[in-house]
């Protein structure tokens, strides 16, 4: 039945309707703009960052980075009256928090119109719909690359010189006086002086990156979402890709919603919420991602200077300032505050939350390769379990958690990495600087995600089977195109109709044995109620006949029954039931 949908969808995979999906990836890609923007410009107005400049061409340029674009700032300090002055900035950082809200919004609207389509779908299908919303997104992120540009004017008197320069006089020093004249006589203009920062969204690197982004975010929907149809053949993407997945998803969006709440708990006691709230908002999945890698013990290399270190969590800017040649690791944050050990346990807790929700979305596979297919239970060396059962079940979902665990971590360090230099140099005098470095070590974070994800899912697996709930929570795509199930599921079993009742097996009951169904019936009867009868779910065969033999001595139906016969003759059958006296 299921290769004959599988034909038949192949075979309307020709026709793709295209009205359909170009509706679908309008949708899919509005809503999600709508919802990086407002989620961008709500970040911005909490931090009070549109006091400086316009507040729609900084939302269209945040909204640029959080889909991998591109953003080139430019300094323009003429009116300091300096000659040969000039501002250096660069800016590498992806607000994540926006970044989550638009891929969140564009693959439900995805995922939400493959479903449409049946229990498999076309490839042809699926590589127009997945095309279409790639392409509206690039075109409407050149859209914002041309919105995305802006001047902010910075005030000189918010840079602290005026406490350097003694108000309207020149510099003081202490028994010396005024000493104005050994400055140049325009340094003091930088207090009343206003420099204009510009900054422009590169459209080239800007389409590019939205591509990768849009492209990616679809592959991990798809990857991750356990009940969307694939194509024909693809049933081992159900089957052994999609829970581990989905599971690594999870656990992440849970993180990040932990720190949601860490961070409006924080809010709730600070002077300034709303600054708290708007980042938060816009980096609440850079601190969070960024913890979950150091926890599992990636190493990290990085450097801060100036006032970028004001923006750092402690104990990290102490670490980066004082020392700046080792590497960040949670030992050595660790020897700073003695909590950040509570780092590593929550790492180590999420990955086994990890590895328990890939093996109760992971079916059992039954047959003669899985010696747990009559398993009710985990046993150690028992009979019912079988050891071979378990520790299979335990491998399979080791390492399918090592590799998605292996493929994540360095997507996050990737995705977390940080990189903002900022100087205005005068003739070589450095009047203000400031610079933050982030990033983490790849291959470290590939071989530790491995080594990690494979661990907490043996731990999971081990923890599933003992209490029962290994492969209860698999998706009926996963059971149905692995031909697996677990035993008493009645999904999948081979040989049988999939959705076929697969009853648990029983010792052979004597035919004049009472069973526990046929009690409550006759208890039913007795009571004369009928809302209480066992329910009928298969029809009940009689029990086998023997061979039919002559009338004989013993009940007037034939020989009696000797010990070594089985089954034993039927029994007589009651006499009619007697004329009461004086009837008819």
């Amino acid at each position: 039945m299921g290769a004959a949908a599988g034909a038949g969808a192949a075979g309307d995979g020709a026709r793709v309707p295209w009205g359909d999906v170009l509706v679908s990836a309008v949708a899919a890609v509005s809503w999600a703009l709508i919802g990086m923007a407002g989620t961008a410009a709500l970040g911005l107005r909490l931090l009070e960052a549109d006091a400086a400049g316009s507040w729609g061409p900084m939302t269209a340029a945040v909204v640029a980075l959080a889909a991998r674009g591109s953003v080139t700032p430019s300094g323009d300090v003429s009116a300091f009256g300096l000659s040969g002055a000039e501002a250096e900035t660069a800016i590498e950082i992806t607000p994540l928090g926006v970044s989550l809200v638009g891929a969140l919004v564009l693959s439900w609207f995805f995922l939400r119109s493959l479903r449409a389509a049946g229990v498999v779908i076309a490839p042809p299908e699926l590589l127009a719909r997945a095309g279409a919303v790639v392409a509206l997104f690039v075109a409407m992120l050149g859209g914002l690359a041309w919105a995305g540009r802006d001047v902010v004017t910075i005030d000189g008197g918010s840079l602290g010189l005026d406490d350097v320069t003694g108000g309207d006089g020149g510099p003081e020093v202490p028994g010396l006086g005024d000493v104005g004249g050994l400055l140049p006589d325009r340094l003091g203009d930088l207090v009343d002086a206003r420099a204009s920062v510009g900054f422009t969204v590169d459209t080239a690197p800007t389409l590019l990156g939205g591509l990768g982004w849009a492209a990616g975010v679809l592959l991990v929907a798809l990857l991750a979402s356990r009940r969307t149809p694939l194509p024909p053949g693809w049933e081992a993407v159900h089957r052994v890709v999609r829970p581990a997945a989905s599971a690594v998803v999870t656990v992440l969006l849970g993180a990040v919603a932990a720190g949601l709440a860490a961070a409006g708990y924080a809010a709730a006691g600070d002077g300034h919420p709303k600054r708290i709230a708007g980042a938060a908002l816009l980096g609440a999945p850079n601190g969070v991602w960024t913890g979950l890698p150091i926890g599992l013990s990636v190493p990290w290399d990085g450097h801060a200077t100036g006032e970028l270190t004001r923006f750092l969590p402690d104990p990290l800017d102490d670490l980066l300032t004082m020392r700046p040649d080792q590497p960040v690791t949670l030992g050595r944050l660790a020897e700073l505050d003695r909590r950040m050990w509570l780092l590593g346990v929550a790492a180590g807790l999420l990955l086994l939350l990890a590895g328990v929700l890939t093996a109760v979305r992971t079916p059992v596979v039954s047959g003669a390769g899985a010696a747990g297919s009559e398993a009710g239970g985990f046993e150690l060396g028992g009979s019912r379990a079988g050891g071979s059962g378990a520790l299979g079940f335990a491998g399979r979902c080791a390492l399918r958690l090592g590799v998605a665990t292996a493929l994540a971590l360095p997507l996050l360090a990737w995705l977390t990495e940080v990189s903002v230099t900022a100087s205005l140099s005068v003739l070589g005098f450095d009047a203000f600087g400031a610079g933050l470095e982030l990033h983490g070590r790849p291959g470290a974070a590939l071989l530790l995600g491995a080594v990690w994800g494979a661990a907490a899912g043996a731990a999971g697996a081990s923890l599933a089977w003992a209490s029962g709930a290994a492969g209860r929570f698999a998706a009926e795509r996963a059971r149905a195109g692995g031909g697996s199930g677990r035993a008493g599921s009645g999904l999948g079993v081979p040989g049988q109709p999939h959705g076929t009742p697969q009853w648990p097996s029983r010792a052979p009951r004597r035919p004049d044995e009472a069973s526990p169904d046929d009690e409550a019936a006759a208890r039913d009867d007795d009571s004369g109620s009928i809302y209480g009868a066992p329910t009928v779910a298969r029809p009940v065969s009689p029990p086998p006949r023997g061979p039919r033999q002559s009338p004989g001595p013993g009940n007037g139906n034939g020989p009696p029954a000797r010990p070594g016969d089985w089954p034993p003759p039927p029994p007589a059958p009651p006499p009619p039931p007697r004329r009461p006296r004086g009837g008819k």
